[in-house]
């Protein structure tokens, strides 16, 4: 039986998913199994992958789905003890699984998720722990008037949330916690994982000393005007915790804000930008799921 099962969602992006899984082999000793869901992939990309990685477990998703349908898809099926969500946009510069899973040997026992700290391609720091995120601050966030800090922790430190770039869990308590909630779409998956592991008693760990490299910058695409919305919408409804009069608050201020960016886009000729924010203000304050939405903008492209 494997230690640890690692799961990667790709959308077929081989240039990324290979130095990704050769990182994994060059770099850890534990033993693993790695399920990749290979989403939306082209024939021929399917099968140069499976061709040159034959112990990669491949799970074939051609449907619309977002990140934690992708990610369950696998996770319904991991044998390991553990699990280590990873991005297909990230390489281990050292042994990070290795690092993390021998920490859990230092954890208390109320331990359920212990993340890497994540470096920018260019060896900057990225995120290192993720602090307390309350509501207002993702209101403020969109106004461009906070900036979500980084924890910057030394050594093995007790953290609020983790990225959904890369993290280690126990199997056991991700099945207890349901896996991902897949009322979200792209975010705050991760948050809402973290969170509610904290309320049900779990502890959320940082290690600095395990790393990973998570090249996002790189990987932007023109899928944002349906991505976006569909990710503003989701965080609403995660931050506003099923009552209606603070999601109707949030969702003002959010709006104002996507509202003056939209004009401001317009008025620079910015046409992708213009339109993301447009679909964005019309996401805000409906009755749709984030999934209903990435599909009706994603159809539009």
């Amino acid at each position: 039986m494997p230690a640890v099962s690692i799961v990667i969602v790709c959308m077929n992006r081989t240039d990324n998913l290979r130095p990704c899984l050769d990182s994994i082999k060059l770099h850890t000793s534990a033993e693993h199994e790695i399920y990749v869901v290979a989403y939306r992939f082209s024939p021929d990309n399917l099968s140069a992958m499976r061709t040159e990685y034959p112990y990669v477990k491949f799970i074939v998703n051609d449907g619309l789905s977002g990140f934690s349908e992708n990610n369950n898809l696998a996770l319904k099926e991991v044998k390991g003890d553990y699990c280590f969500i990873l991005n297909d946009d990230t390489e281990l510069p050292g042994p990070a699984i290795d690092t993390l899973l021998g920490d859990f040997s230092r954890l208390p026992e109320d331990a359920a998720i212990v993340c890497p700290k994540l470096l920018n391609a260019d060896g900057s720091l990225q995120l290192c722990g993720r602090p307390d995120y309350p509501p207002f601050r993702y209101v403020l966030q969109q106004w461009h008037l906070y900036t979500e800090p980084i924890d910057n922790g030394s050594g093995l430190f007790r953290t609020f949330n983790i990225s959904g770039a890369a993290f280690l869990i126990k199997t056991s308590i991700f099945k207890e916690l349901g896996w991902f909630d897949e009322r979200y779409y792209f975010t705050p998956e991760d948050i809402a994982l973290s969170t509610l592991a904290r309320k049900r008693g779990y502890s959320v760990w940082c290690d600095s000393d395990a790393a990973v490299v998570h090249k996002w910058r790189t990987t932007a695409s023109r899928l944002a005007p349906a991505i976006r919305p569909a990710s503003i919408r989701g965080s609403l409804i995660f931050f506003a915790g099923g009552s209606s009069l603070r999601y109707l608050l949030l969702g003002l201020g959010v709006w104002g804000a996507e509202m003056f960016k939209r004009i401001k886009a317009r008025f620079q000729g910015r046409r992708q930008d213009y339109l993301t924010y447009k679909h964005n203000t019309r996401s805000i304050f409906t009755t749709r799921s984030p999934k209903d939405i990435f599909i009706r903008y994603f159809n539009e492209i």
